[in-house]
């Protein structure tokens, strides 16, 4: 008797997982190439020297992947969030390395605007390089500490975990991709105001946004349960 043909298994499709790497990625290179624009505050007096107040483009969504990262952290554990990890790792150096491509290959006669592609997206692989750079020692510093504390807390005190495993991974990724990223770009006061700025701005948006974490955490697991 011919044995039949088995129909080849598909994924479970049940599971959040894969959803949410897919933003967590997305996220990440959408943040890469805005943070290109260093974007003015103003300007305070410190120290007697009238230093201008600037934050890049990427803090507008890049809390969010550490939200994210919270969240798989938390439901998956760190095996898991570190394979989301090295995926947008490869998404982001692939897209940079896109770009440099474009950037370098010949301009058509009759196209104007190789200075400005040079001028916004040249500039990408250096800040990509930097965000690499910082998304790895912040983001595996982030879910190694999550991970770390939730078993030393039996699982209890979701938000101190929370928070303190993004004080830790955000001083770790700012203090890299500050430097690789705009160091000699932007100089001496103005350059600590801009790395204390930020790592300030990506705590805070952590704790403002801590209620939203709790209720994707929760929602995710009570989902991934039922499945």
């Amino acid at each position: 008797m011919i044995p039949t043909s088995r129909a080849p298994e598909t994924p479970p499709t049940t599971s959040w997982y894969a959803s949410l790497v897919a933003l967590f990625t997305a996220l990440l290179v959408i943040s890469n190439v805005s943070a290109v624009k260093l974007i003015g505050l103003g300007t305070v007096d410190l120290f007697g020297q009238t230093v201008d107040v600037t934050i890049d483009g990427g803090a507008f969504l890049f809390p969010v992947t550490y939200i994210i990262g919270d969240v798989l952290a938390e439901v998956y554990g760190f095996r898991a969030t570190r394979r989301a990890i090295l995926l947008g790792f490869v998404c982001s150096a692939l897209a940079a390395g896109s770009f440099w491509l474009v950037e370098v290959s010949p301009a058509a006669a009759n196209w104007t605007g190789q200075a400005a592609y040079g001028e916004i997206l040249g500039f990408v692989p250096r800040v990509v390089g930097a965000s690499l750079a910082g998304y790895l020692a912040g983001q595996l510093t982030n879910a190694l500490v999550l991970t770390w504390m939730k078993r030393r807390a039996r699982g209890e005190a979701l938000w101190r975990r929370l928070l303190g495993s993004t004080a830790v991974g955000e001083f770790a990724d700012t203090i890299v991709f500050c430097v690789v990223a705009f160091y000699g770009v932007i100089t001496g006061t103005q350059f600590a105001v801009y790395v204390a700025l930020g790592y300030v701005y990506k705590c805070l948006a952590e704790v403002v946004l801590l209620p939203v974490t709790y209720r994707v955490v929760a929602a995710v697991k009570r989902h991934e349960r039922a499945t």
